[in-house]
């Protein structure tokens, strides 16, 4: 059985994944008043994994038999500006909750609560996945530059990565 502290850990970082989702939604309508179509879609495709990720803690809590809290989410930012901005936020975000799901592993562990353990493993994979990601757009962005033909470019690039994100979920 999973202990309560543990609940309240994973509740809260149900209430992080919200945030995230809200964050990408708020980065998708900046990108989409930018004419930015594809980022828009990508960031729309990483908001719903976002509620994906935090639907699936719900859904452990709940087989647990533990209590879920749900918090207030708060406002993303106003506006980033640039598409480079928007990304370089995205990167620190994603850190952000990496530390934050290495945090409820070590958790996990000193309680010596396996299953929850294996659980987040699940989590760790994918945060990997997502930095790596965004550092590969930053890549290219810093390369290419956020503006004329190589925006444009990397804009296309992301409208095909948001289709691909959405037939694998």
């Amino acid at each position: 059985m999973i202990s309560k502290t543990m609940a309240k850990k994973l509740s809260d970082q149900i209430n992080r994944e919200f945030y995230s989702a809200y964050l990408y939604l708020s980065f998708s309508t900046e990108a989409e008043g930018m004419n930015l179509r594809g980022a828009a879609a990508w960031f729309l495709a990483k908001h719903g994994e976002e509620m994906t990720h935090a639907m699936k803690m719900r859904r452990y809590l709940l087989d647990q038999e533990a209590q879920v809290e749900l918090g207030g989410i708060d406002a993303p930012p106003e506006k980033s500006g640039t598409i480079l901005a928007m990304f370089e936020q995205t990167l620190e975000h994603e850190r952000s909750v990496t530390a934050h799901i290495n945090d409820l592993v070590d958790h996990a562990l000193g309680e010596k609560d396996h299953a929850t353990d294996i659980f987040l493993h699940w989590f760790v994979t994918e945060q990997i996945e997502e930095e790596a990601t965004v550092n590969d757009i930053l890549g290219r962005l810093r390369l290419f530059g956020d503006q004329g033909q190589g925006l444009l470019m990397i804009d296309n690039e992301l409208a095909t990565a948001a289709q691909a994100i959405q037939q694998a979920a």
